[in-house]
Formats: structure tokens, C-alpha cells, sequence
């Protein structure tokens, strides 16, 4: 027996110890049929040391297998070596040197979600569904998330050349784009006309409650609300506390979302109080293909709870929870390495999935840009669209019928409509409350 034979021996021994002890942790007797599946992987291991063209390492192939076995779940499941782990450390930050673009992966090819506000990728008109062929000259094919969140980080100034491809364009776009500190202010406001109030986050973070609070004071300053937009459009999400706490801000004590997985501790109920809750102007929500996760999670529970309109299109459908679960605890945490696991699905306080479906607008209105551009059209991509995504529960939404895309007046291209439609909705909220208040004995 060679020496990487019998190592490959001890690893499958290894293995096998540790799976017994999970399983009798668990309750669970170990099957024939699973040594015989480890024993299939110690040879495969041993084979391919032995066969394969160049040299290859123990802990390069056992890196491989973990890849290989949690890309095979579902697309948001991944292993978490030391560099990428730091990395996941470092968004969760705020800040941070890149293009500010949010991925995934779509038949193996990476696709841009959507781009983050007033960043280079923003300001180099890259779109929701763009697909990126190559980082500097090497194909992305089959590239991992965080190795393409790698290759696109870097210090700033830094330039990096993206080539894309979009379903409107017959050319690859070439883009040359310089790094910047990427710094996500989370939330914007504005008044759009007086006592009607606008309030945009882009990204759910750390202190994004406090700031839209902050922000809500500021346009209440001179005058009291008569109505509010919350635009969450291409918010690509965050913290679910963060999704909890600003759905807290326009709800009475209710349920805001609920989780549900195999374990007792996966069965959670997150729920709004009735202190400082902003309840006396109504509300339309903004969303659309590009809004996914914490995002989801606000427009459903103001949705469900009659607290807002919804209003644009079919949202991401990203309603899975993910777990980062340390493989190893070590002296120094940049040597850590990790695993970000699916254990849980989202659910509106109605019961409905998020996963795989979304939020179905209240009312369905497309943004006036080319047709071939819409972040939201026939080939846009969603979680469902992505391989091996998880099904959602229960039975599947439709989009409701709806008039409002055949308006007798066509807008000018790049006047956002949709924001128009929700300032308008909000004023004639005003105006049948007051007829109905005259009307009242």
C-alpha cells in the first residue's frame, strides 16, 4: 500500500469517526449504504493522487469534495476558506475597495443581481441580468462567487476590465472601470413635494434602522407626513435583524416574518412593537427583480399587514436564510475557515414562501427604459431561474392582472414612472379621505 493510499485510509477513518459521532449525536444509525459511499470516496481520492497529470495535494482535493458537496445543495450554500471568509467579514463592514456589484450565478455563468447606487459599476451603466464573460482576460465560466468577488476587489484607483454580455446587445460590452472604496450609504431621502416624503435604502446594514429614523425626523421637521415612498428597488438586502427593525418602524406590535427549517432552533418568529411606530401616513412600496432578501422581508410583512401599497414587479425571490457556521477555532481568526449553509426559509406573516416566488406587487407597473434593458423582463434572472434553488412552499403566485402598464400617455424614456404613479396614489389617498371625512354624519 502506497503512503497516499493509506493516507487516503486515515482520512476516510476520520471521516467515518466523525460522521458516527453526529449521527449517534443525532440519533441516527449509521447505513450500510453510507460506509460504502466513503469508501467510494477514500478510492476516488487515493485514485486520483495516484493518476492524475500534475501533483496534487491531500487538502486540494478535500477542499474540492467540501466545494463540490455544498454547491451541489443550492446556490447560496458555500465553503468558506480563510481568504473568503475574511472577505465575508469585510462586507458585513460597510466599506471596502471594488466596483460595488451584487452577484450570483446562473448556469454557472455569473450574472450582476444588480448594482449598487453611486458606485463605479453604477455610474458604467451595468444592469440587473448583465452576464460577466470575463474578469480582465479570464473566463468566468464555472467561477465561484468569491473567487470573482476576489478578482474584482482591490485597492483603490485600481483599474479592472469587465467584458459583458446582455440579452439586448449582439457585442460583448467591454468595460474599463476603476476600483473605488465602496462605502454604502444605506439610506437616502428627499422630500418630493412638501409633506410627502421619499425614503431609498439601498442595502439593509448595521445601522440602517437608526438612519431611516434620522431620515423620517429630518422630512417631519417643518411638517407632519401625508405620505411616504420607501423605495426598495435593486436593494439586494442584508441583516434580517435590520429588515425586523425597520418594518418595526411603520407596524403595531404584529408579526413581521417567521423562519422554518428541520431544527427547533431554525422555527423563529420575529415581531414589531407598538412603541414610536410611524402609522399616521400611508405608504407605497417601490420594488422590483432587483429587490431580494431583507428587502422581500419588508415589502411582504407592510404588504400583508395592509400598511402599504406595493407597487413595480415580481421581486428576487431570495427567501432562504443562510448560516455561517466556523469550521475551526483558531488563535488568530484571519486562519479561520468557514461554511455558509442554508438551514431555513423566509415566510410573511401570512404564511406565503418567499422563496423562489417573491412579492407580487399590489399593482404590476414596468419602468419606462428600453424594453431589452428592463432588469425585470422575460429573461431577467431570479432565484428561481438559478440552478439547484431551493422550491418554494405552498402554491406558486401569479402576477395580478393589471392595467396600469397600458397608459393612453407614454412617458419620456428615463422619467421614473413608478415614483410618479406612487406620488400621485399618495395624493389621491389624501383627497378621497377628506371627500369620505366631509361625507361622514
Amino acid at each position: 500500500m502506497t503512503r497516499r493510499t493509506r493516507l487516503a485510509s486515515f482520512l476516510l477513518t476520520m471521516v467515518v469517526v466523525a460522521l458516527l459521532s453526529a449521527w449517534l449525536a443525532r440519533g441516527v444509525s449509521a447505513r450500510q449504504e453510507d460506509y460504502e459511499k466513503l469508501e467510494v470516496f477514500a478510492n476516488v481520492l487515493a485514485m486520483v493522487q495516484r493518476n492524475y497529470v500534475d501533483d496534487v495535494t491531500t487538502e486540494q482535493l478535500i477542499d474540492g469534495a467540501i466545494r463540490g458537496m455544498l454547491t451541489s445543495l443550492d446556490p447560496h450554500s458555500a465553503y468558506l476558506p480563510p481568504d473568503a471568509f475574511n472577505e465575508l467579514q469585510v462586507d458585513t463592514r460597510g466599506s471596502f475597495g471594488g466596483l460595488g456589484i451584487e452577484i450570483t450565478q446562473r448556469d454557472g455563468i455569473l450574472t450582476v443581481v444588480s448594482p449598487i447606487e453611486d458606485t463605479p459599476a453604477f455610474r458604467a451603466g451595468v444592469q440587473a441580468g448583465d452576464q460577466i464573460i470575463k474578469i480582465e482576460q479570464e473566463f468566468t465560466k464555472d467561477m465561484t462567487l468569491m473567487q470573482a468577488v476576489k478578482l474584482m476587489r482591490g485597492p483603490k484607483g485600481s483599474s479592472i476590465h469587465l467584458t459583458l454580455r446582455r440579452e439586448s446587445n449582439p457585442d460583448w460590452i467591454e468595460l474599463e472601470l476603476k476600483r473605488e472604496v465602496i462605502r454604502i450609504k444605506s439610506v437616502k431621502h428627499r422630500l418630493l413635494e412638501p409633506r410627502y416624503g421619499y425614503l431609498r435604502i439601498t442595502q439593509f446594514q448595521e445601522r440602517t434602522d437608526r438612519d431611516a429614523r434620522n431620515a423620517i425626523e429630518e422630512m417631519r421637521k417643518d411638517a407632519e407626513l401625508d405620505g411616504l415612498v420607501l423605495d426598495l428597488r435593486n436593494d439586494p438586502g442584508g441583516w434580517l435583524s435590520q429588515a425586523v427593525k425597520v418594518s418595526d418602524m411603520f407596524l403595531d406590535a404584529c408579526l413581521v416574518v417567521y423562519t422554518e427549517g428541520r431544527l427547533e432552533s431554525q422555527m423563529q418568529k420575529f415581531y414589531a412593537h407598538k412603541n414610536d411606530s410611524y402609522t399616521a401616513f400611508p405608504m407605497i412600496v417601490l420594488v422590483n427583480g432587483g429587490s431580494a432578501s431583507a428587502s422581500e422581508i419588508v415589502a411582504g410583512a407592510l404588504q400583508d399587514h395592509k400598511r402599504a401599497l406595493v407597487l413595480g414587479t415580481q421581486t428576487f425571490g431570495k427567501g432562504s436564510v443562510q448560516t455561517i457556521l466556523k469550521l475551526d477555532q483558531r488563535m488568530d481568526d484571519n486562519d479561520s475557515s468557514a461554511i455558509r449553509l442554508t438551514t431555513a426559509r423566509y415566510f410573511t406573516p401570512n404564511g406565503r414562501s418567499i422563496q423562489a416566488t417573491g412579492i407580487t406587487p399590489d399593482i404590476v407597473m414596468e419602468p419606462v427604459i428600453p424594453v431589452a434593458s428592463r432588469e425585470h423582463g422575460p429573461d431577467a434572472i431570479r432565484e428561481e431561474n438559478l440552478p439547484r434553488h431551493l422550491q418554494g412552499e405552498g402554491e406558486q403566485q401569479a402576477p395580478p392582472e393589471s392595467d396600469e402598464e397600458a397608459a393612453a400617455e407614454v412617458p419620456e424614456e428615463g422619467e421614473d414612472v413608478q415614483l410618479k404613479r406612487a406620488l400621485d396614489l399618495l395624493k389621491s389617498w389624501n383627497v378621497f379621505k377628506t371627500v369620505v371625512a366631509q361625507k361622514t354624519p
